[in-house]
């Protein structure tokens, strides 16, 4: 069959969830035997997140192919086990310049360059691309923002077009909050009727709504808003606070969202998928009720900063048979006089990537903490660093030892600069970017967690290294060098063996750990605190 396509939008408010319910989609429409992509498209000037302060952005999520995005495109991979790319990330930023390189190029020949048409034809192009490279039943565009926002307005623009050119192979999925007036103890359907007029301003008619609510909407309320908006009742259905994310796709499963679709595009909608290894995580969720403490010692204290390192954490403690208990802990409080206090009933402790001289020395002395210890530690990227500067310090005796980040007058770099950086002078997107090969020494506790493979292939975001001038000392010093990139000889992997689960890792397996494929070695970290 012909490529359709889904956009997903949202009204009323922003962070109501439309990846959550783009992940849905992708999930329910997969479960039915469809092959399925999810794209983001931003309508922020800048060309991707990389630049972007985790406080303002949240994680910055990183593709197989070295694209900086949107923390979404975390929440596609994990729901739907599917690999984006970086067509399936794009931003107001990269639309505009690869229009203005063609203008800058003469490929319009001298016209004039307007929004309408060349950013919309740009807009469209872009959401069909993946289409042109892999066969797919399903396109699910989300748009980020809020109806309204000015900044989307060629995104509605170019939706408009499409829907038009598409016909029955287009459906518009508008997420819109309904709000509950505690004084009026009465929950309101205006804001989202303004919403949808909004939305049939821009010549876009939502084919189905998805309502964002905290309490249960009853068929009476879900008719008036199907009344007003001009959507079927059936179209109509509510999204309420769930125990779990992950209960979000068998929730729209049971309304019926993926059945409406296909009816909506003319598809025989058929028998209900079963979603059998979906319905079993999640009867393990709510199995694992005892609780094991992890403290995640960063610097960005907020929740979408290390977003899929906390869903990593909790699908490990699922599969495990527990609840992954985590707390917060910001590297710049952390003293040598409180470390004790502060960590105290933590099961293990998992040290956060992140860039720049701010709470580096807290995390030094967490990893001090876990070491001499022997409380499972976790490292990853910035936080394995640490992990080596500690080691440095305390173990191999280079009392100022340090990454060149921090210190470029160390005279102890056991952290350098990659050769390849040290032209760099743009920041956008030159790091060390995406999947790299990484082969792991036979008998070491991270061959181990990956099951006895000898390469694996794990993503990356860094411009920093170890310094192998450094890696004899380390060796003798009880720290082993045990994960290697083959092309480069970079070290991707350390661990102290003598220690219960000791490992910190220079990629970030985070951005590979799925809800059916827990990442093996958040798997063994999470066991290693049972």
């Amino acid at each position: 069959m012909d490529t359709k396509y889904i956009f997903v939008t949202g009204g009323v408010v922003s962070s109501l969830g439309k990846g959550i319910i783009s992940a849905s989609i992708g999930k329910l429409l997969q479960a039915r035997g469809y092959k399925v992509t999810i794209q983001k498209f931003d309508p922020y000037i800048n060309i991707d997140p990389g630049t972007l302060n985790p406080n303002e952005h949240g994680e910055c999520y990183v593709t197989a192919d070295g694209m900086e995005t949107d923390l979404d495109l975390g929440h596609y991979e994990r729901f739907v086990g599917i690999e984006t790319t970086c067509d399936n990330s794009v931003t107001t930023g990269r639309i505009y310049k690869a229009v203005i390189d063609r203008e800058r190029r003469g490929d319009y020949l001298g016209r004039t360059i307007q929004v309408v048409p060349h950013i919309t034809d740009e807009i469209k192009r872009r959401i069909m691309l993946n289409a042109t490279k892999q066969p797919l039943d399903f396109v699910i565009t989300e748009i980020g923002g809020t109806i309204g926002d000015i900044e989307s307005a060629p995104f509605m623009e170019a939706i408009r077009q499409l829907r038009w050119q598409l016909g029955r192979d287009a459906v518009c999925v508008h997420l819109t909050y309904v709000p509950y007036l505690k004084v009026a103890s009465e929950l309101k359907t205006k804001p989202t009727q303004h919403s949808v007029k909004e939305l049939q301003g821009m010549g876009i008619q939502p084919d189905i709504l998805v309502l964002r609510t905290e309490r249960h909407l009853d068929d009476a309320l879900r008719l008036k808003v199907a009344s007003f908006c001009n959507v079927d009742l059936e179209c109509v259905v509510q999204s309420e606070d769930m125990p779990s994310i992950y209960e979000v796709p068998v929730s729209m499963q049971r309304q019926g969202l993926d059945a409406a679709i296909l009816r909506k595009i003319g598809i025989p909608v058929g028998e209900t998928p079963a979603m059998k290894p979906w319905r079993e995580f999640l009867d393990k969720q709510r199995k694992a009720t005892t609780e094991v403490h992890i403290a995640l010692v960063g610097k960005y204290d907020l929740q979408d900063a290390y977003k899929s390192i906390r869903e990593s954490l909790n699908l490990a403690g699922i599969y495990n048979g527990v609840r992954a208990r985590l707390h917060f802990v910001n590297s710049e409080e952390v003293t040598r006089e409180n470390v004790a206090s502060l960590f105290e009933g933590m099961a293990g402790l998992l040290i956060c990537p992140g860039f720049g001289q701010r709470g580096i020395e807290g995390k030094i002395i967490a990893a001090e903490y876990g070491r001499t210890r022997d409380i499972p530690t976790f490292g990853i990227c910035l936080g394995m660093q640490m992990m080596v500067v500690e080691f440095a310090r305390n173990v191999l005796g280079f009392e100022d030892a340090n990454s060149m980040e921090m210190d470029a007058a160390t005279k102890h770099p056991v952290i350098d600069l990659m050769e390849e950086q040290k032209s760099v002078t743009n920041m956008g997107g030159t790091m060390r970017l995406g999947a790299y090969d990484c082969e792991l020494t036979k008998g070491s506790r991270a061959c181990e967690a990956y099951g006895g493979a000898a390469k694996i292939r794990e993503r990356h975001r860094h411009r920093y290294e170890f310094n192998n001038l450094y890696k004899e000392e380390y060796e003798a010093g009880g720290m082993r060098c045990v994960g290697i990139n083959p092309d480069a000889q970079l070290v991707e992997i350390v661990e102290v063996p003598s220690l219960r689960w000791y490992i910190g890792t220079q990629f970030h397996p985070e951005y590979s750990s799925t809800v059916l494929r827990p990442h093996p070695l958040f798997m063994s970290f999470v066991k290693a605190c049972i």
